[in-house]
């Protein structure tokens, strides 16, 4: 097979008319030539850090949606799916992902469960996570998302780090707001990248230091436009990623929509390109083609270098998306889970009054991490119960791997005037987390997930609406469109109960996380994730 056109080489920034030659999958060569093409071929794109199922599609259900974006492979890290079935659960993305011609590369995560702040469905030790680097296609030791623990030197952590080097496999990073001497010590434990940074000054410091920086665009967490003088200050350490891709933001696009951005934006092209498609490749050891001969066949035919328009995908010389078509056949998975809890009552979410004042959560548009504010609570009859008009909504969690009594809280910034809204995605240890405006509409919301056992849930008076996430609870085994456009249709009903956020069950989604500040809630209680210690829901 022969392609040709203006070749993107971006290893040596150069564009030449010419035409590739495809063998057994590989580039066999590559042959200059003077004729004029309207179409440029330039290597693939590369999500240098996603959990695959945030997207709540299959590895093989993602692939279908990725290739119509030009997206070639992602480094995936599974912690999502570990923290409910551990090493069964990595298992079952990797099969899935060998199903389709789509490079994943998966790592192992550091963290099941990502904190003994919560309680997860499975714990990876570091006896497992040393067999699973042993591997080859284990490529890196997922985000250390215990800072503390790796600047305290915990053996644990520590001895996880050090079978990563000892393999030979990078270290991804997780370290919102750390700087200082103990950024320092976070990076000569052996930490190699992070896609958490705050602010400008904290990406200028992490990447003088060392460390490589992953700009992300998900669809919580946006920060490509606050770190993007940073390509051109450090083309040789930024890479491109989403970090968690809910599925109707899958369908508009992927890492593509970040090239063209940069690019728009004035960001020299070969910059751009070097982030997108070839700093993963190094950083991460990954066998993904960068236009040279011998290397696999992976590569994009694109419009033009300015609105990036994907005219065809090729992942190992097989045309997998043309003209916005995926070519990736569908494939059925068998689903797996681990969902224990029983339904639960409305008295299960009531909250006694005990003090004057409570520490509500609130909520960011756009960002994982929370404000924190002191408040006086609406009470009646002696319960703290919410108060729509100061937009002041209950938030539970529900552990669905031991049936026990929920924790409850409070959040600001969700905007929900009746109803409510549940989800089995709950990063990191996926129990159910819900929000809503009484105790009624929340057991009902959170009982709806229990007896899908795992879902996208919504109540509205009498009208009970749900997406079904029967593999682990986080992910669907229906088409990819038909889950981008029920996803949608629930975060559209979300917002037709007040919420102003862009994108309420995303933001819910984040409510859970401990290890991000400032106020989070868990299964075991509210979570001060500045202190990295509990605090109490009334003011002491």
């Amino acid at each position: 097979m022969k392609v040709s056109g203006n070749i993107v080489d971006v290893l040596h920034k150069r564009i030449f008319p010419g035409t590739i030659e495809i063998l057994n999958g590989r580039i066999a060569g590559i042959a200059e030539d003077n004729r004029p093409y309207n179409r440029f071929i330039t290597p693939g794109f590369i999500d240098a850090h996603i959990h695959i199922e945030s997207s709540m599609l299959t590895p093989s259900g993602f692939a279908r949606l990725a290739v119509v974006h030009g997206t070639v492979a992602t480094v995936s890290d599974p912690h999502e799916i570990a923290n409910v079935l551990g090493i069964d659960g990595i298992r079952f993305m990797v099969e899935n992902g060998k199903s389709v011609p789509f490079k994943f590369f998966f790592g192992a995560p550091s963290c099941v469960p990502a904190s003994p702040f919560e309680t997860s469905g499975a714990s990876l030790g570091p006896d497992e996570v040393e067999a699973l680097l042993a591997h080859k296609e284990i490529k890196f030791l997922g985000e250390v998302m215990n800072v503390p623990g790796v600047l305290a030197k915990d053996p644990a952590v520590m001895k996880k780090i050090e079978s990563a080097r000892k393999h030979g496999k990078p270290v991804d990073g997780h370290a919102p707001g750390l700087m200082g001497e103990d950024l320092a010590k976070y990076i000569k434990a052996g930490i190699s990248t992070d896609h958490e940074t705050l602010s400008y000054e904290e990406g200028v410091e992490k990447l003088s230091l060392g460390l490589k920086l992953l700009l992300r665009e998900g669809s919580a967490a946006r920060n490509l436009d606050i770190f993007a003088p940073l390509i051109d200050q450090y083309p040789e350490r930024c890479m491109f990623c989403s970090d968690d891709k809910h599925p109707h933001d899958l369908v508009e696009g992927h890492i593509n929509e970040m090239v063209k951005r940069s690019v728009k934006n004035g960001t020299d092209v070969m910059k751009v390109l070097q982030c997108a498609c070839v700093n993963p490749v190094i950083h991460y050891d990954l066998p993904v083609g960068l236009l040279r001969s011998g290397d696999p066949g992976d590569f994009l035919i694109v419009d033009n270098l300015e609105n990036f328009i994907i005219l065809e995908n090729y992942i190992d010389g097989t045309l997998v998306a043309q003209e916005g078509k995926t070519l990736i056949s569908s494939v059925s998975a068998e689903p797996v889970n681990n969902f224990k809890t029983q339904q639960k009552a409305a008295t299960d979410f009531a909250v006694k009054k005990c003090g004057e004042v409570i520490r509500v959560i609130r909520a960011i548009d756009g960002k994982l991490i929370t404000g924190s504010s002191m408040i006086h609570p609406k009470t009646v009859n002696g319960f703290a119960v919410a108060d729509i008009p100061r937009d002041i909504l209950k938030i539970a969690i529900v552990n669905r791997y031991v049936d026990t009594a929920p924790a409850v809280g409070f959040i600001k910034n969700f905007g929900l005037l009746r109803g409510a809204i549940a989800s089995s995605v709950a990063h990191d240890s996926h129990n159910i987390i819900t929000v809503g405006v009484e105790d009624e509409s929340i057991c009902r919301a959170v009982n709806l997930i229990i007896r899908h056992r795992g879902g996208i849930a919504l109540i509205d008076g009498g009208r009970e609406e749900i997406l079904p996430l029967p593999v682990a609870g986080i992910m669907a085994n229906v088409d990819r469109l038909s889950v981008a456009h029920r996803y949608a249709e629930l975060d559209r009903l979300a917002r037709d109960l007040g919420s102003g956020l862009r994108s309420p069950f995303m933001t819910l989604s984040f409510m859970a996380l401990p290890v991000i500040p400032k106020l989070k809630l868990t299964d075991k209680g509210l979570f001060d994730g500045e202190r990295f210690a509990f605090t109490s829901l009334f003011k002491e």
